[in-house]
């Protein structure tokens, strides 16, 4: 381990002539572990840069995000690296690609796979390199994120992982719940409802629920729009039973209208008997606050009652 460190120290031989690279001092490095049941986050600091990290949602494999306010790396192309350490004499940097750099903020997000990739280099010692080559004269400018203390902060990024929830808002705020036979729900429905109740738990501000039930073309017109009906409200009992309140449910049928496949085969009817669930948050609209009515004088004649409107 004493090797390893004293060999940090040379790193700067092994980079392109004339590099600038930022990056945190060894001694001053430290992984943070954020996050809650919907994205959890492992960051490195970059000195006088930034930050690098790596971000799961629920529902997703991890990515990578370079993070800065001032990218003195500059807009445009850059080559991300899972570079070799230089106590690995005979390794030599993996290039993952190019990246395209923003100004400032989130500079880039990487690819699930391109993070897995980084990840598993930075478990057997190799740093997280951004390169670019916008400097004066094409001079390269470099970020890195170094490998110490990773395999610990992993640890701690995983337990936080365990406890995300099964599928994020984009994922889940449009789904279906499919009726293989009948109108009754079966364990695969109530499965699904499941998911998304946990989700409506974890997040309150998603308050706005529309059903669309839908069928095949298997019976009348009359009796495929009752049999979509019962299939929504099948739906809509079962959130309500759980917990959801009735005013958040809008529920809607369109019999064999909006098929998702012609009715040709039985797999594709089986695809058409469906509930179609869309979660939404929708701002509450405030109620105008109701004029309070003066007494009318002692003997004057009261004021008429509005005319009723004609519908």
């Amino acid at each position: 381990m004493r090797q390893r460190y004293l060999a940090l120290f040379t790193l700067f031989a092994s980079l392109p002539a004339g590099a600038l690279t930022f990056q945190t001092r060894m001694e001053n490095i430290a992984w943070t572990v954020e996050g809650d049941q919907f994205e959890c986050r492992l960051v490195q600091p970059i000195d006088g840069f930034g930050s690098g990290e790596f971000v799961r949602r629920a529902g997703e494999q991890p990515t990578f995000r370079l993070r800065s306010d001032t990218n003195l790396l500059g807009a445009g192309s850059a080559t991300l690296l899972a570079a070799a350490a230089p106590w690995q004499p005979g390794r030599s940097d993996v290039s993952l690609g190019a990246v395209r750099l923003a100004r400032s903020g989130v500079l880039f997000t990487s690819s699930q796979g391109q993070a897995s990739r980084l990840i598993n280099g930075l478990m057997d010692g190799r740093s997280t390199v951004v390169r670019n080559h916008a400097g004066e004269g094409g001079r390269a400018m470099e970020v890195r994120v170094l490998p110490v203390s990773f395999a610990k902060a992993f640890n701690d990024y995983q337990l936080c992982a365990s406890k995300l929830l099964p599928m994020n808002y984009d994922q889940i705020r449009q789904t279906q719940v499919a009726f293989p036979r009948g109108v009754e729900l079966d364990s695969n429905g109530r499965a699904r409802l499941d998911v998304i109740l946990d989700y409506l738990k974890a997040d309150p501000t998603v308050n706005h629920i529309e059903l669309n039930g839908h069928s095949d073309n298997g019976g009348n017109r009359l009796a495929n729009r009752e049999d979509s009906r019962r299939r929504a409200l099948a739906v809509a009992e079962y959130l309500v039973a759980h917990g959801v309140p009735e005013t958040q449910i809008i529920v809607r049928f369109h019999g064999e209208r909006y098929p998702l496949a012609k009715n040709n085969t039985a797999a594709n009817r089986a695809r058409n008997r469906r509930v179609n669930i869309e979660l939404d948050r929708v701002t509450p609209v405030a109620k105008p606050a109701e004029k309070a009515v003066e007494p009318s004088p002692a003997g004057a004649p009261a004021a008429p009652a509005p005319a009723a409107k004609q519908l």
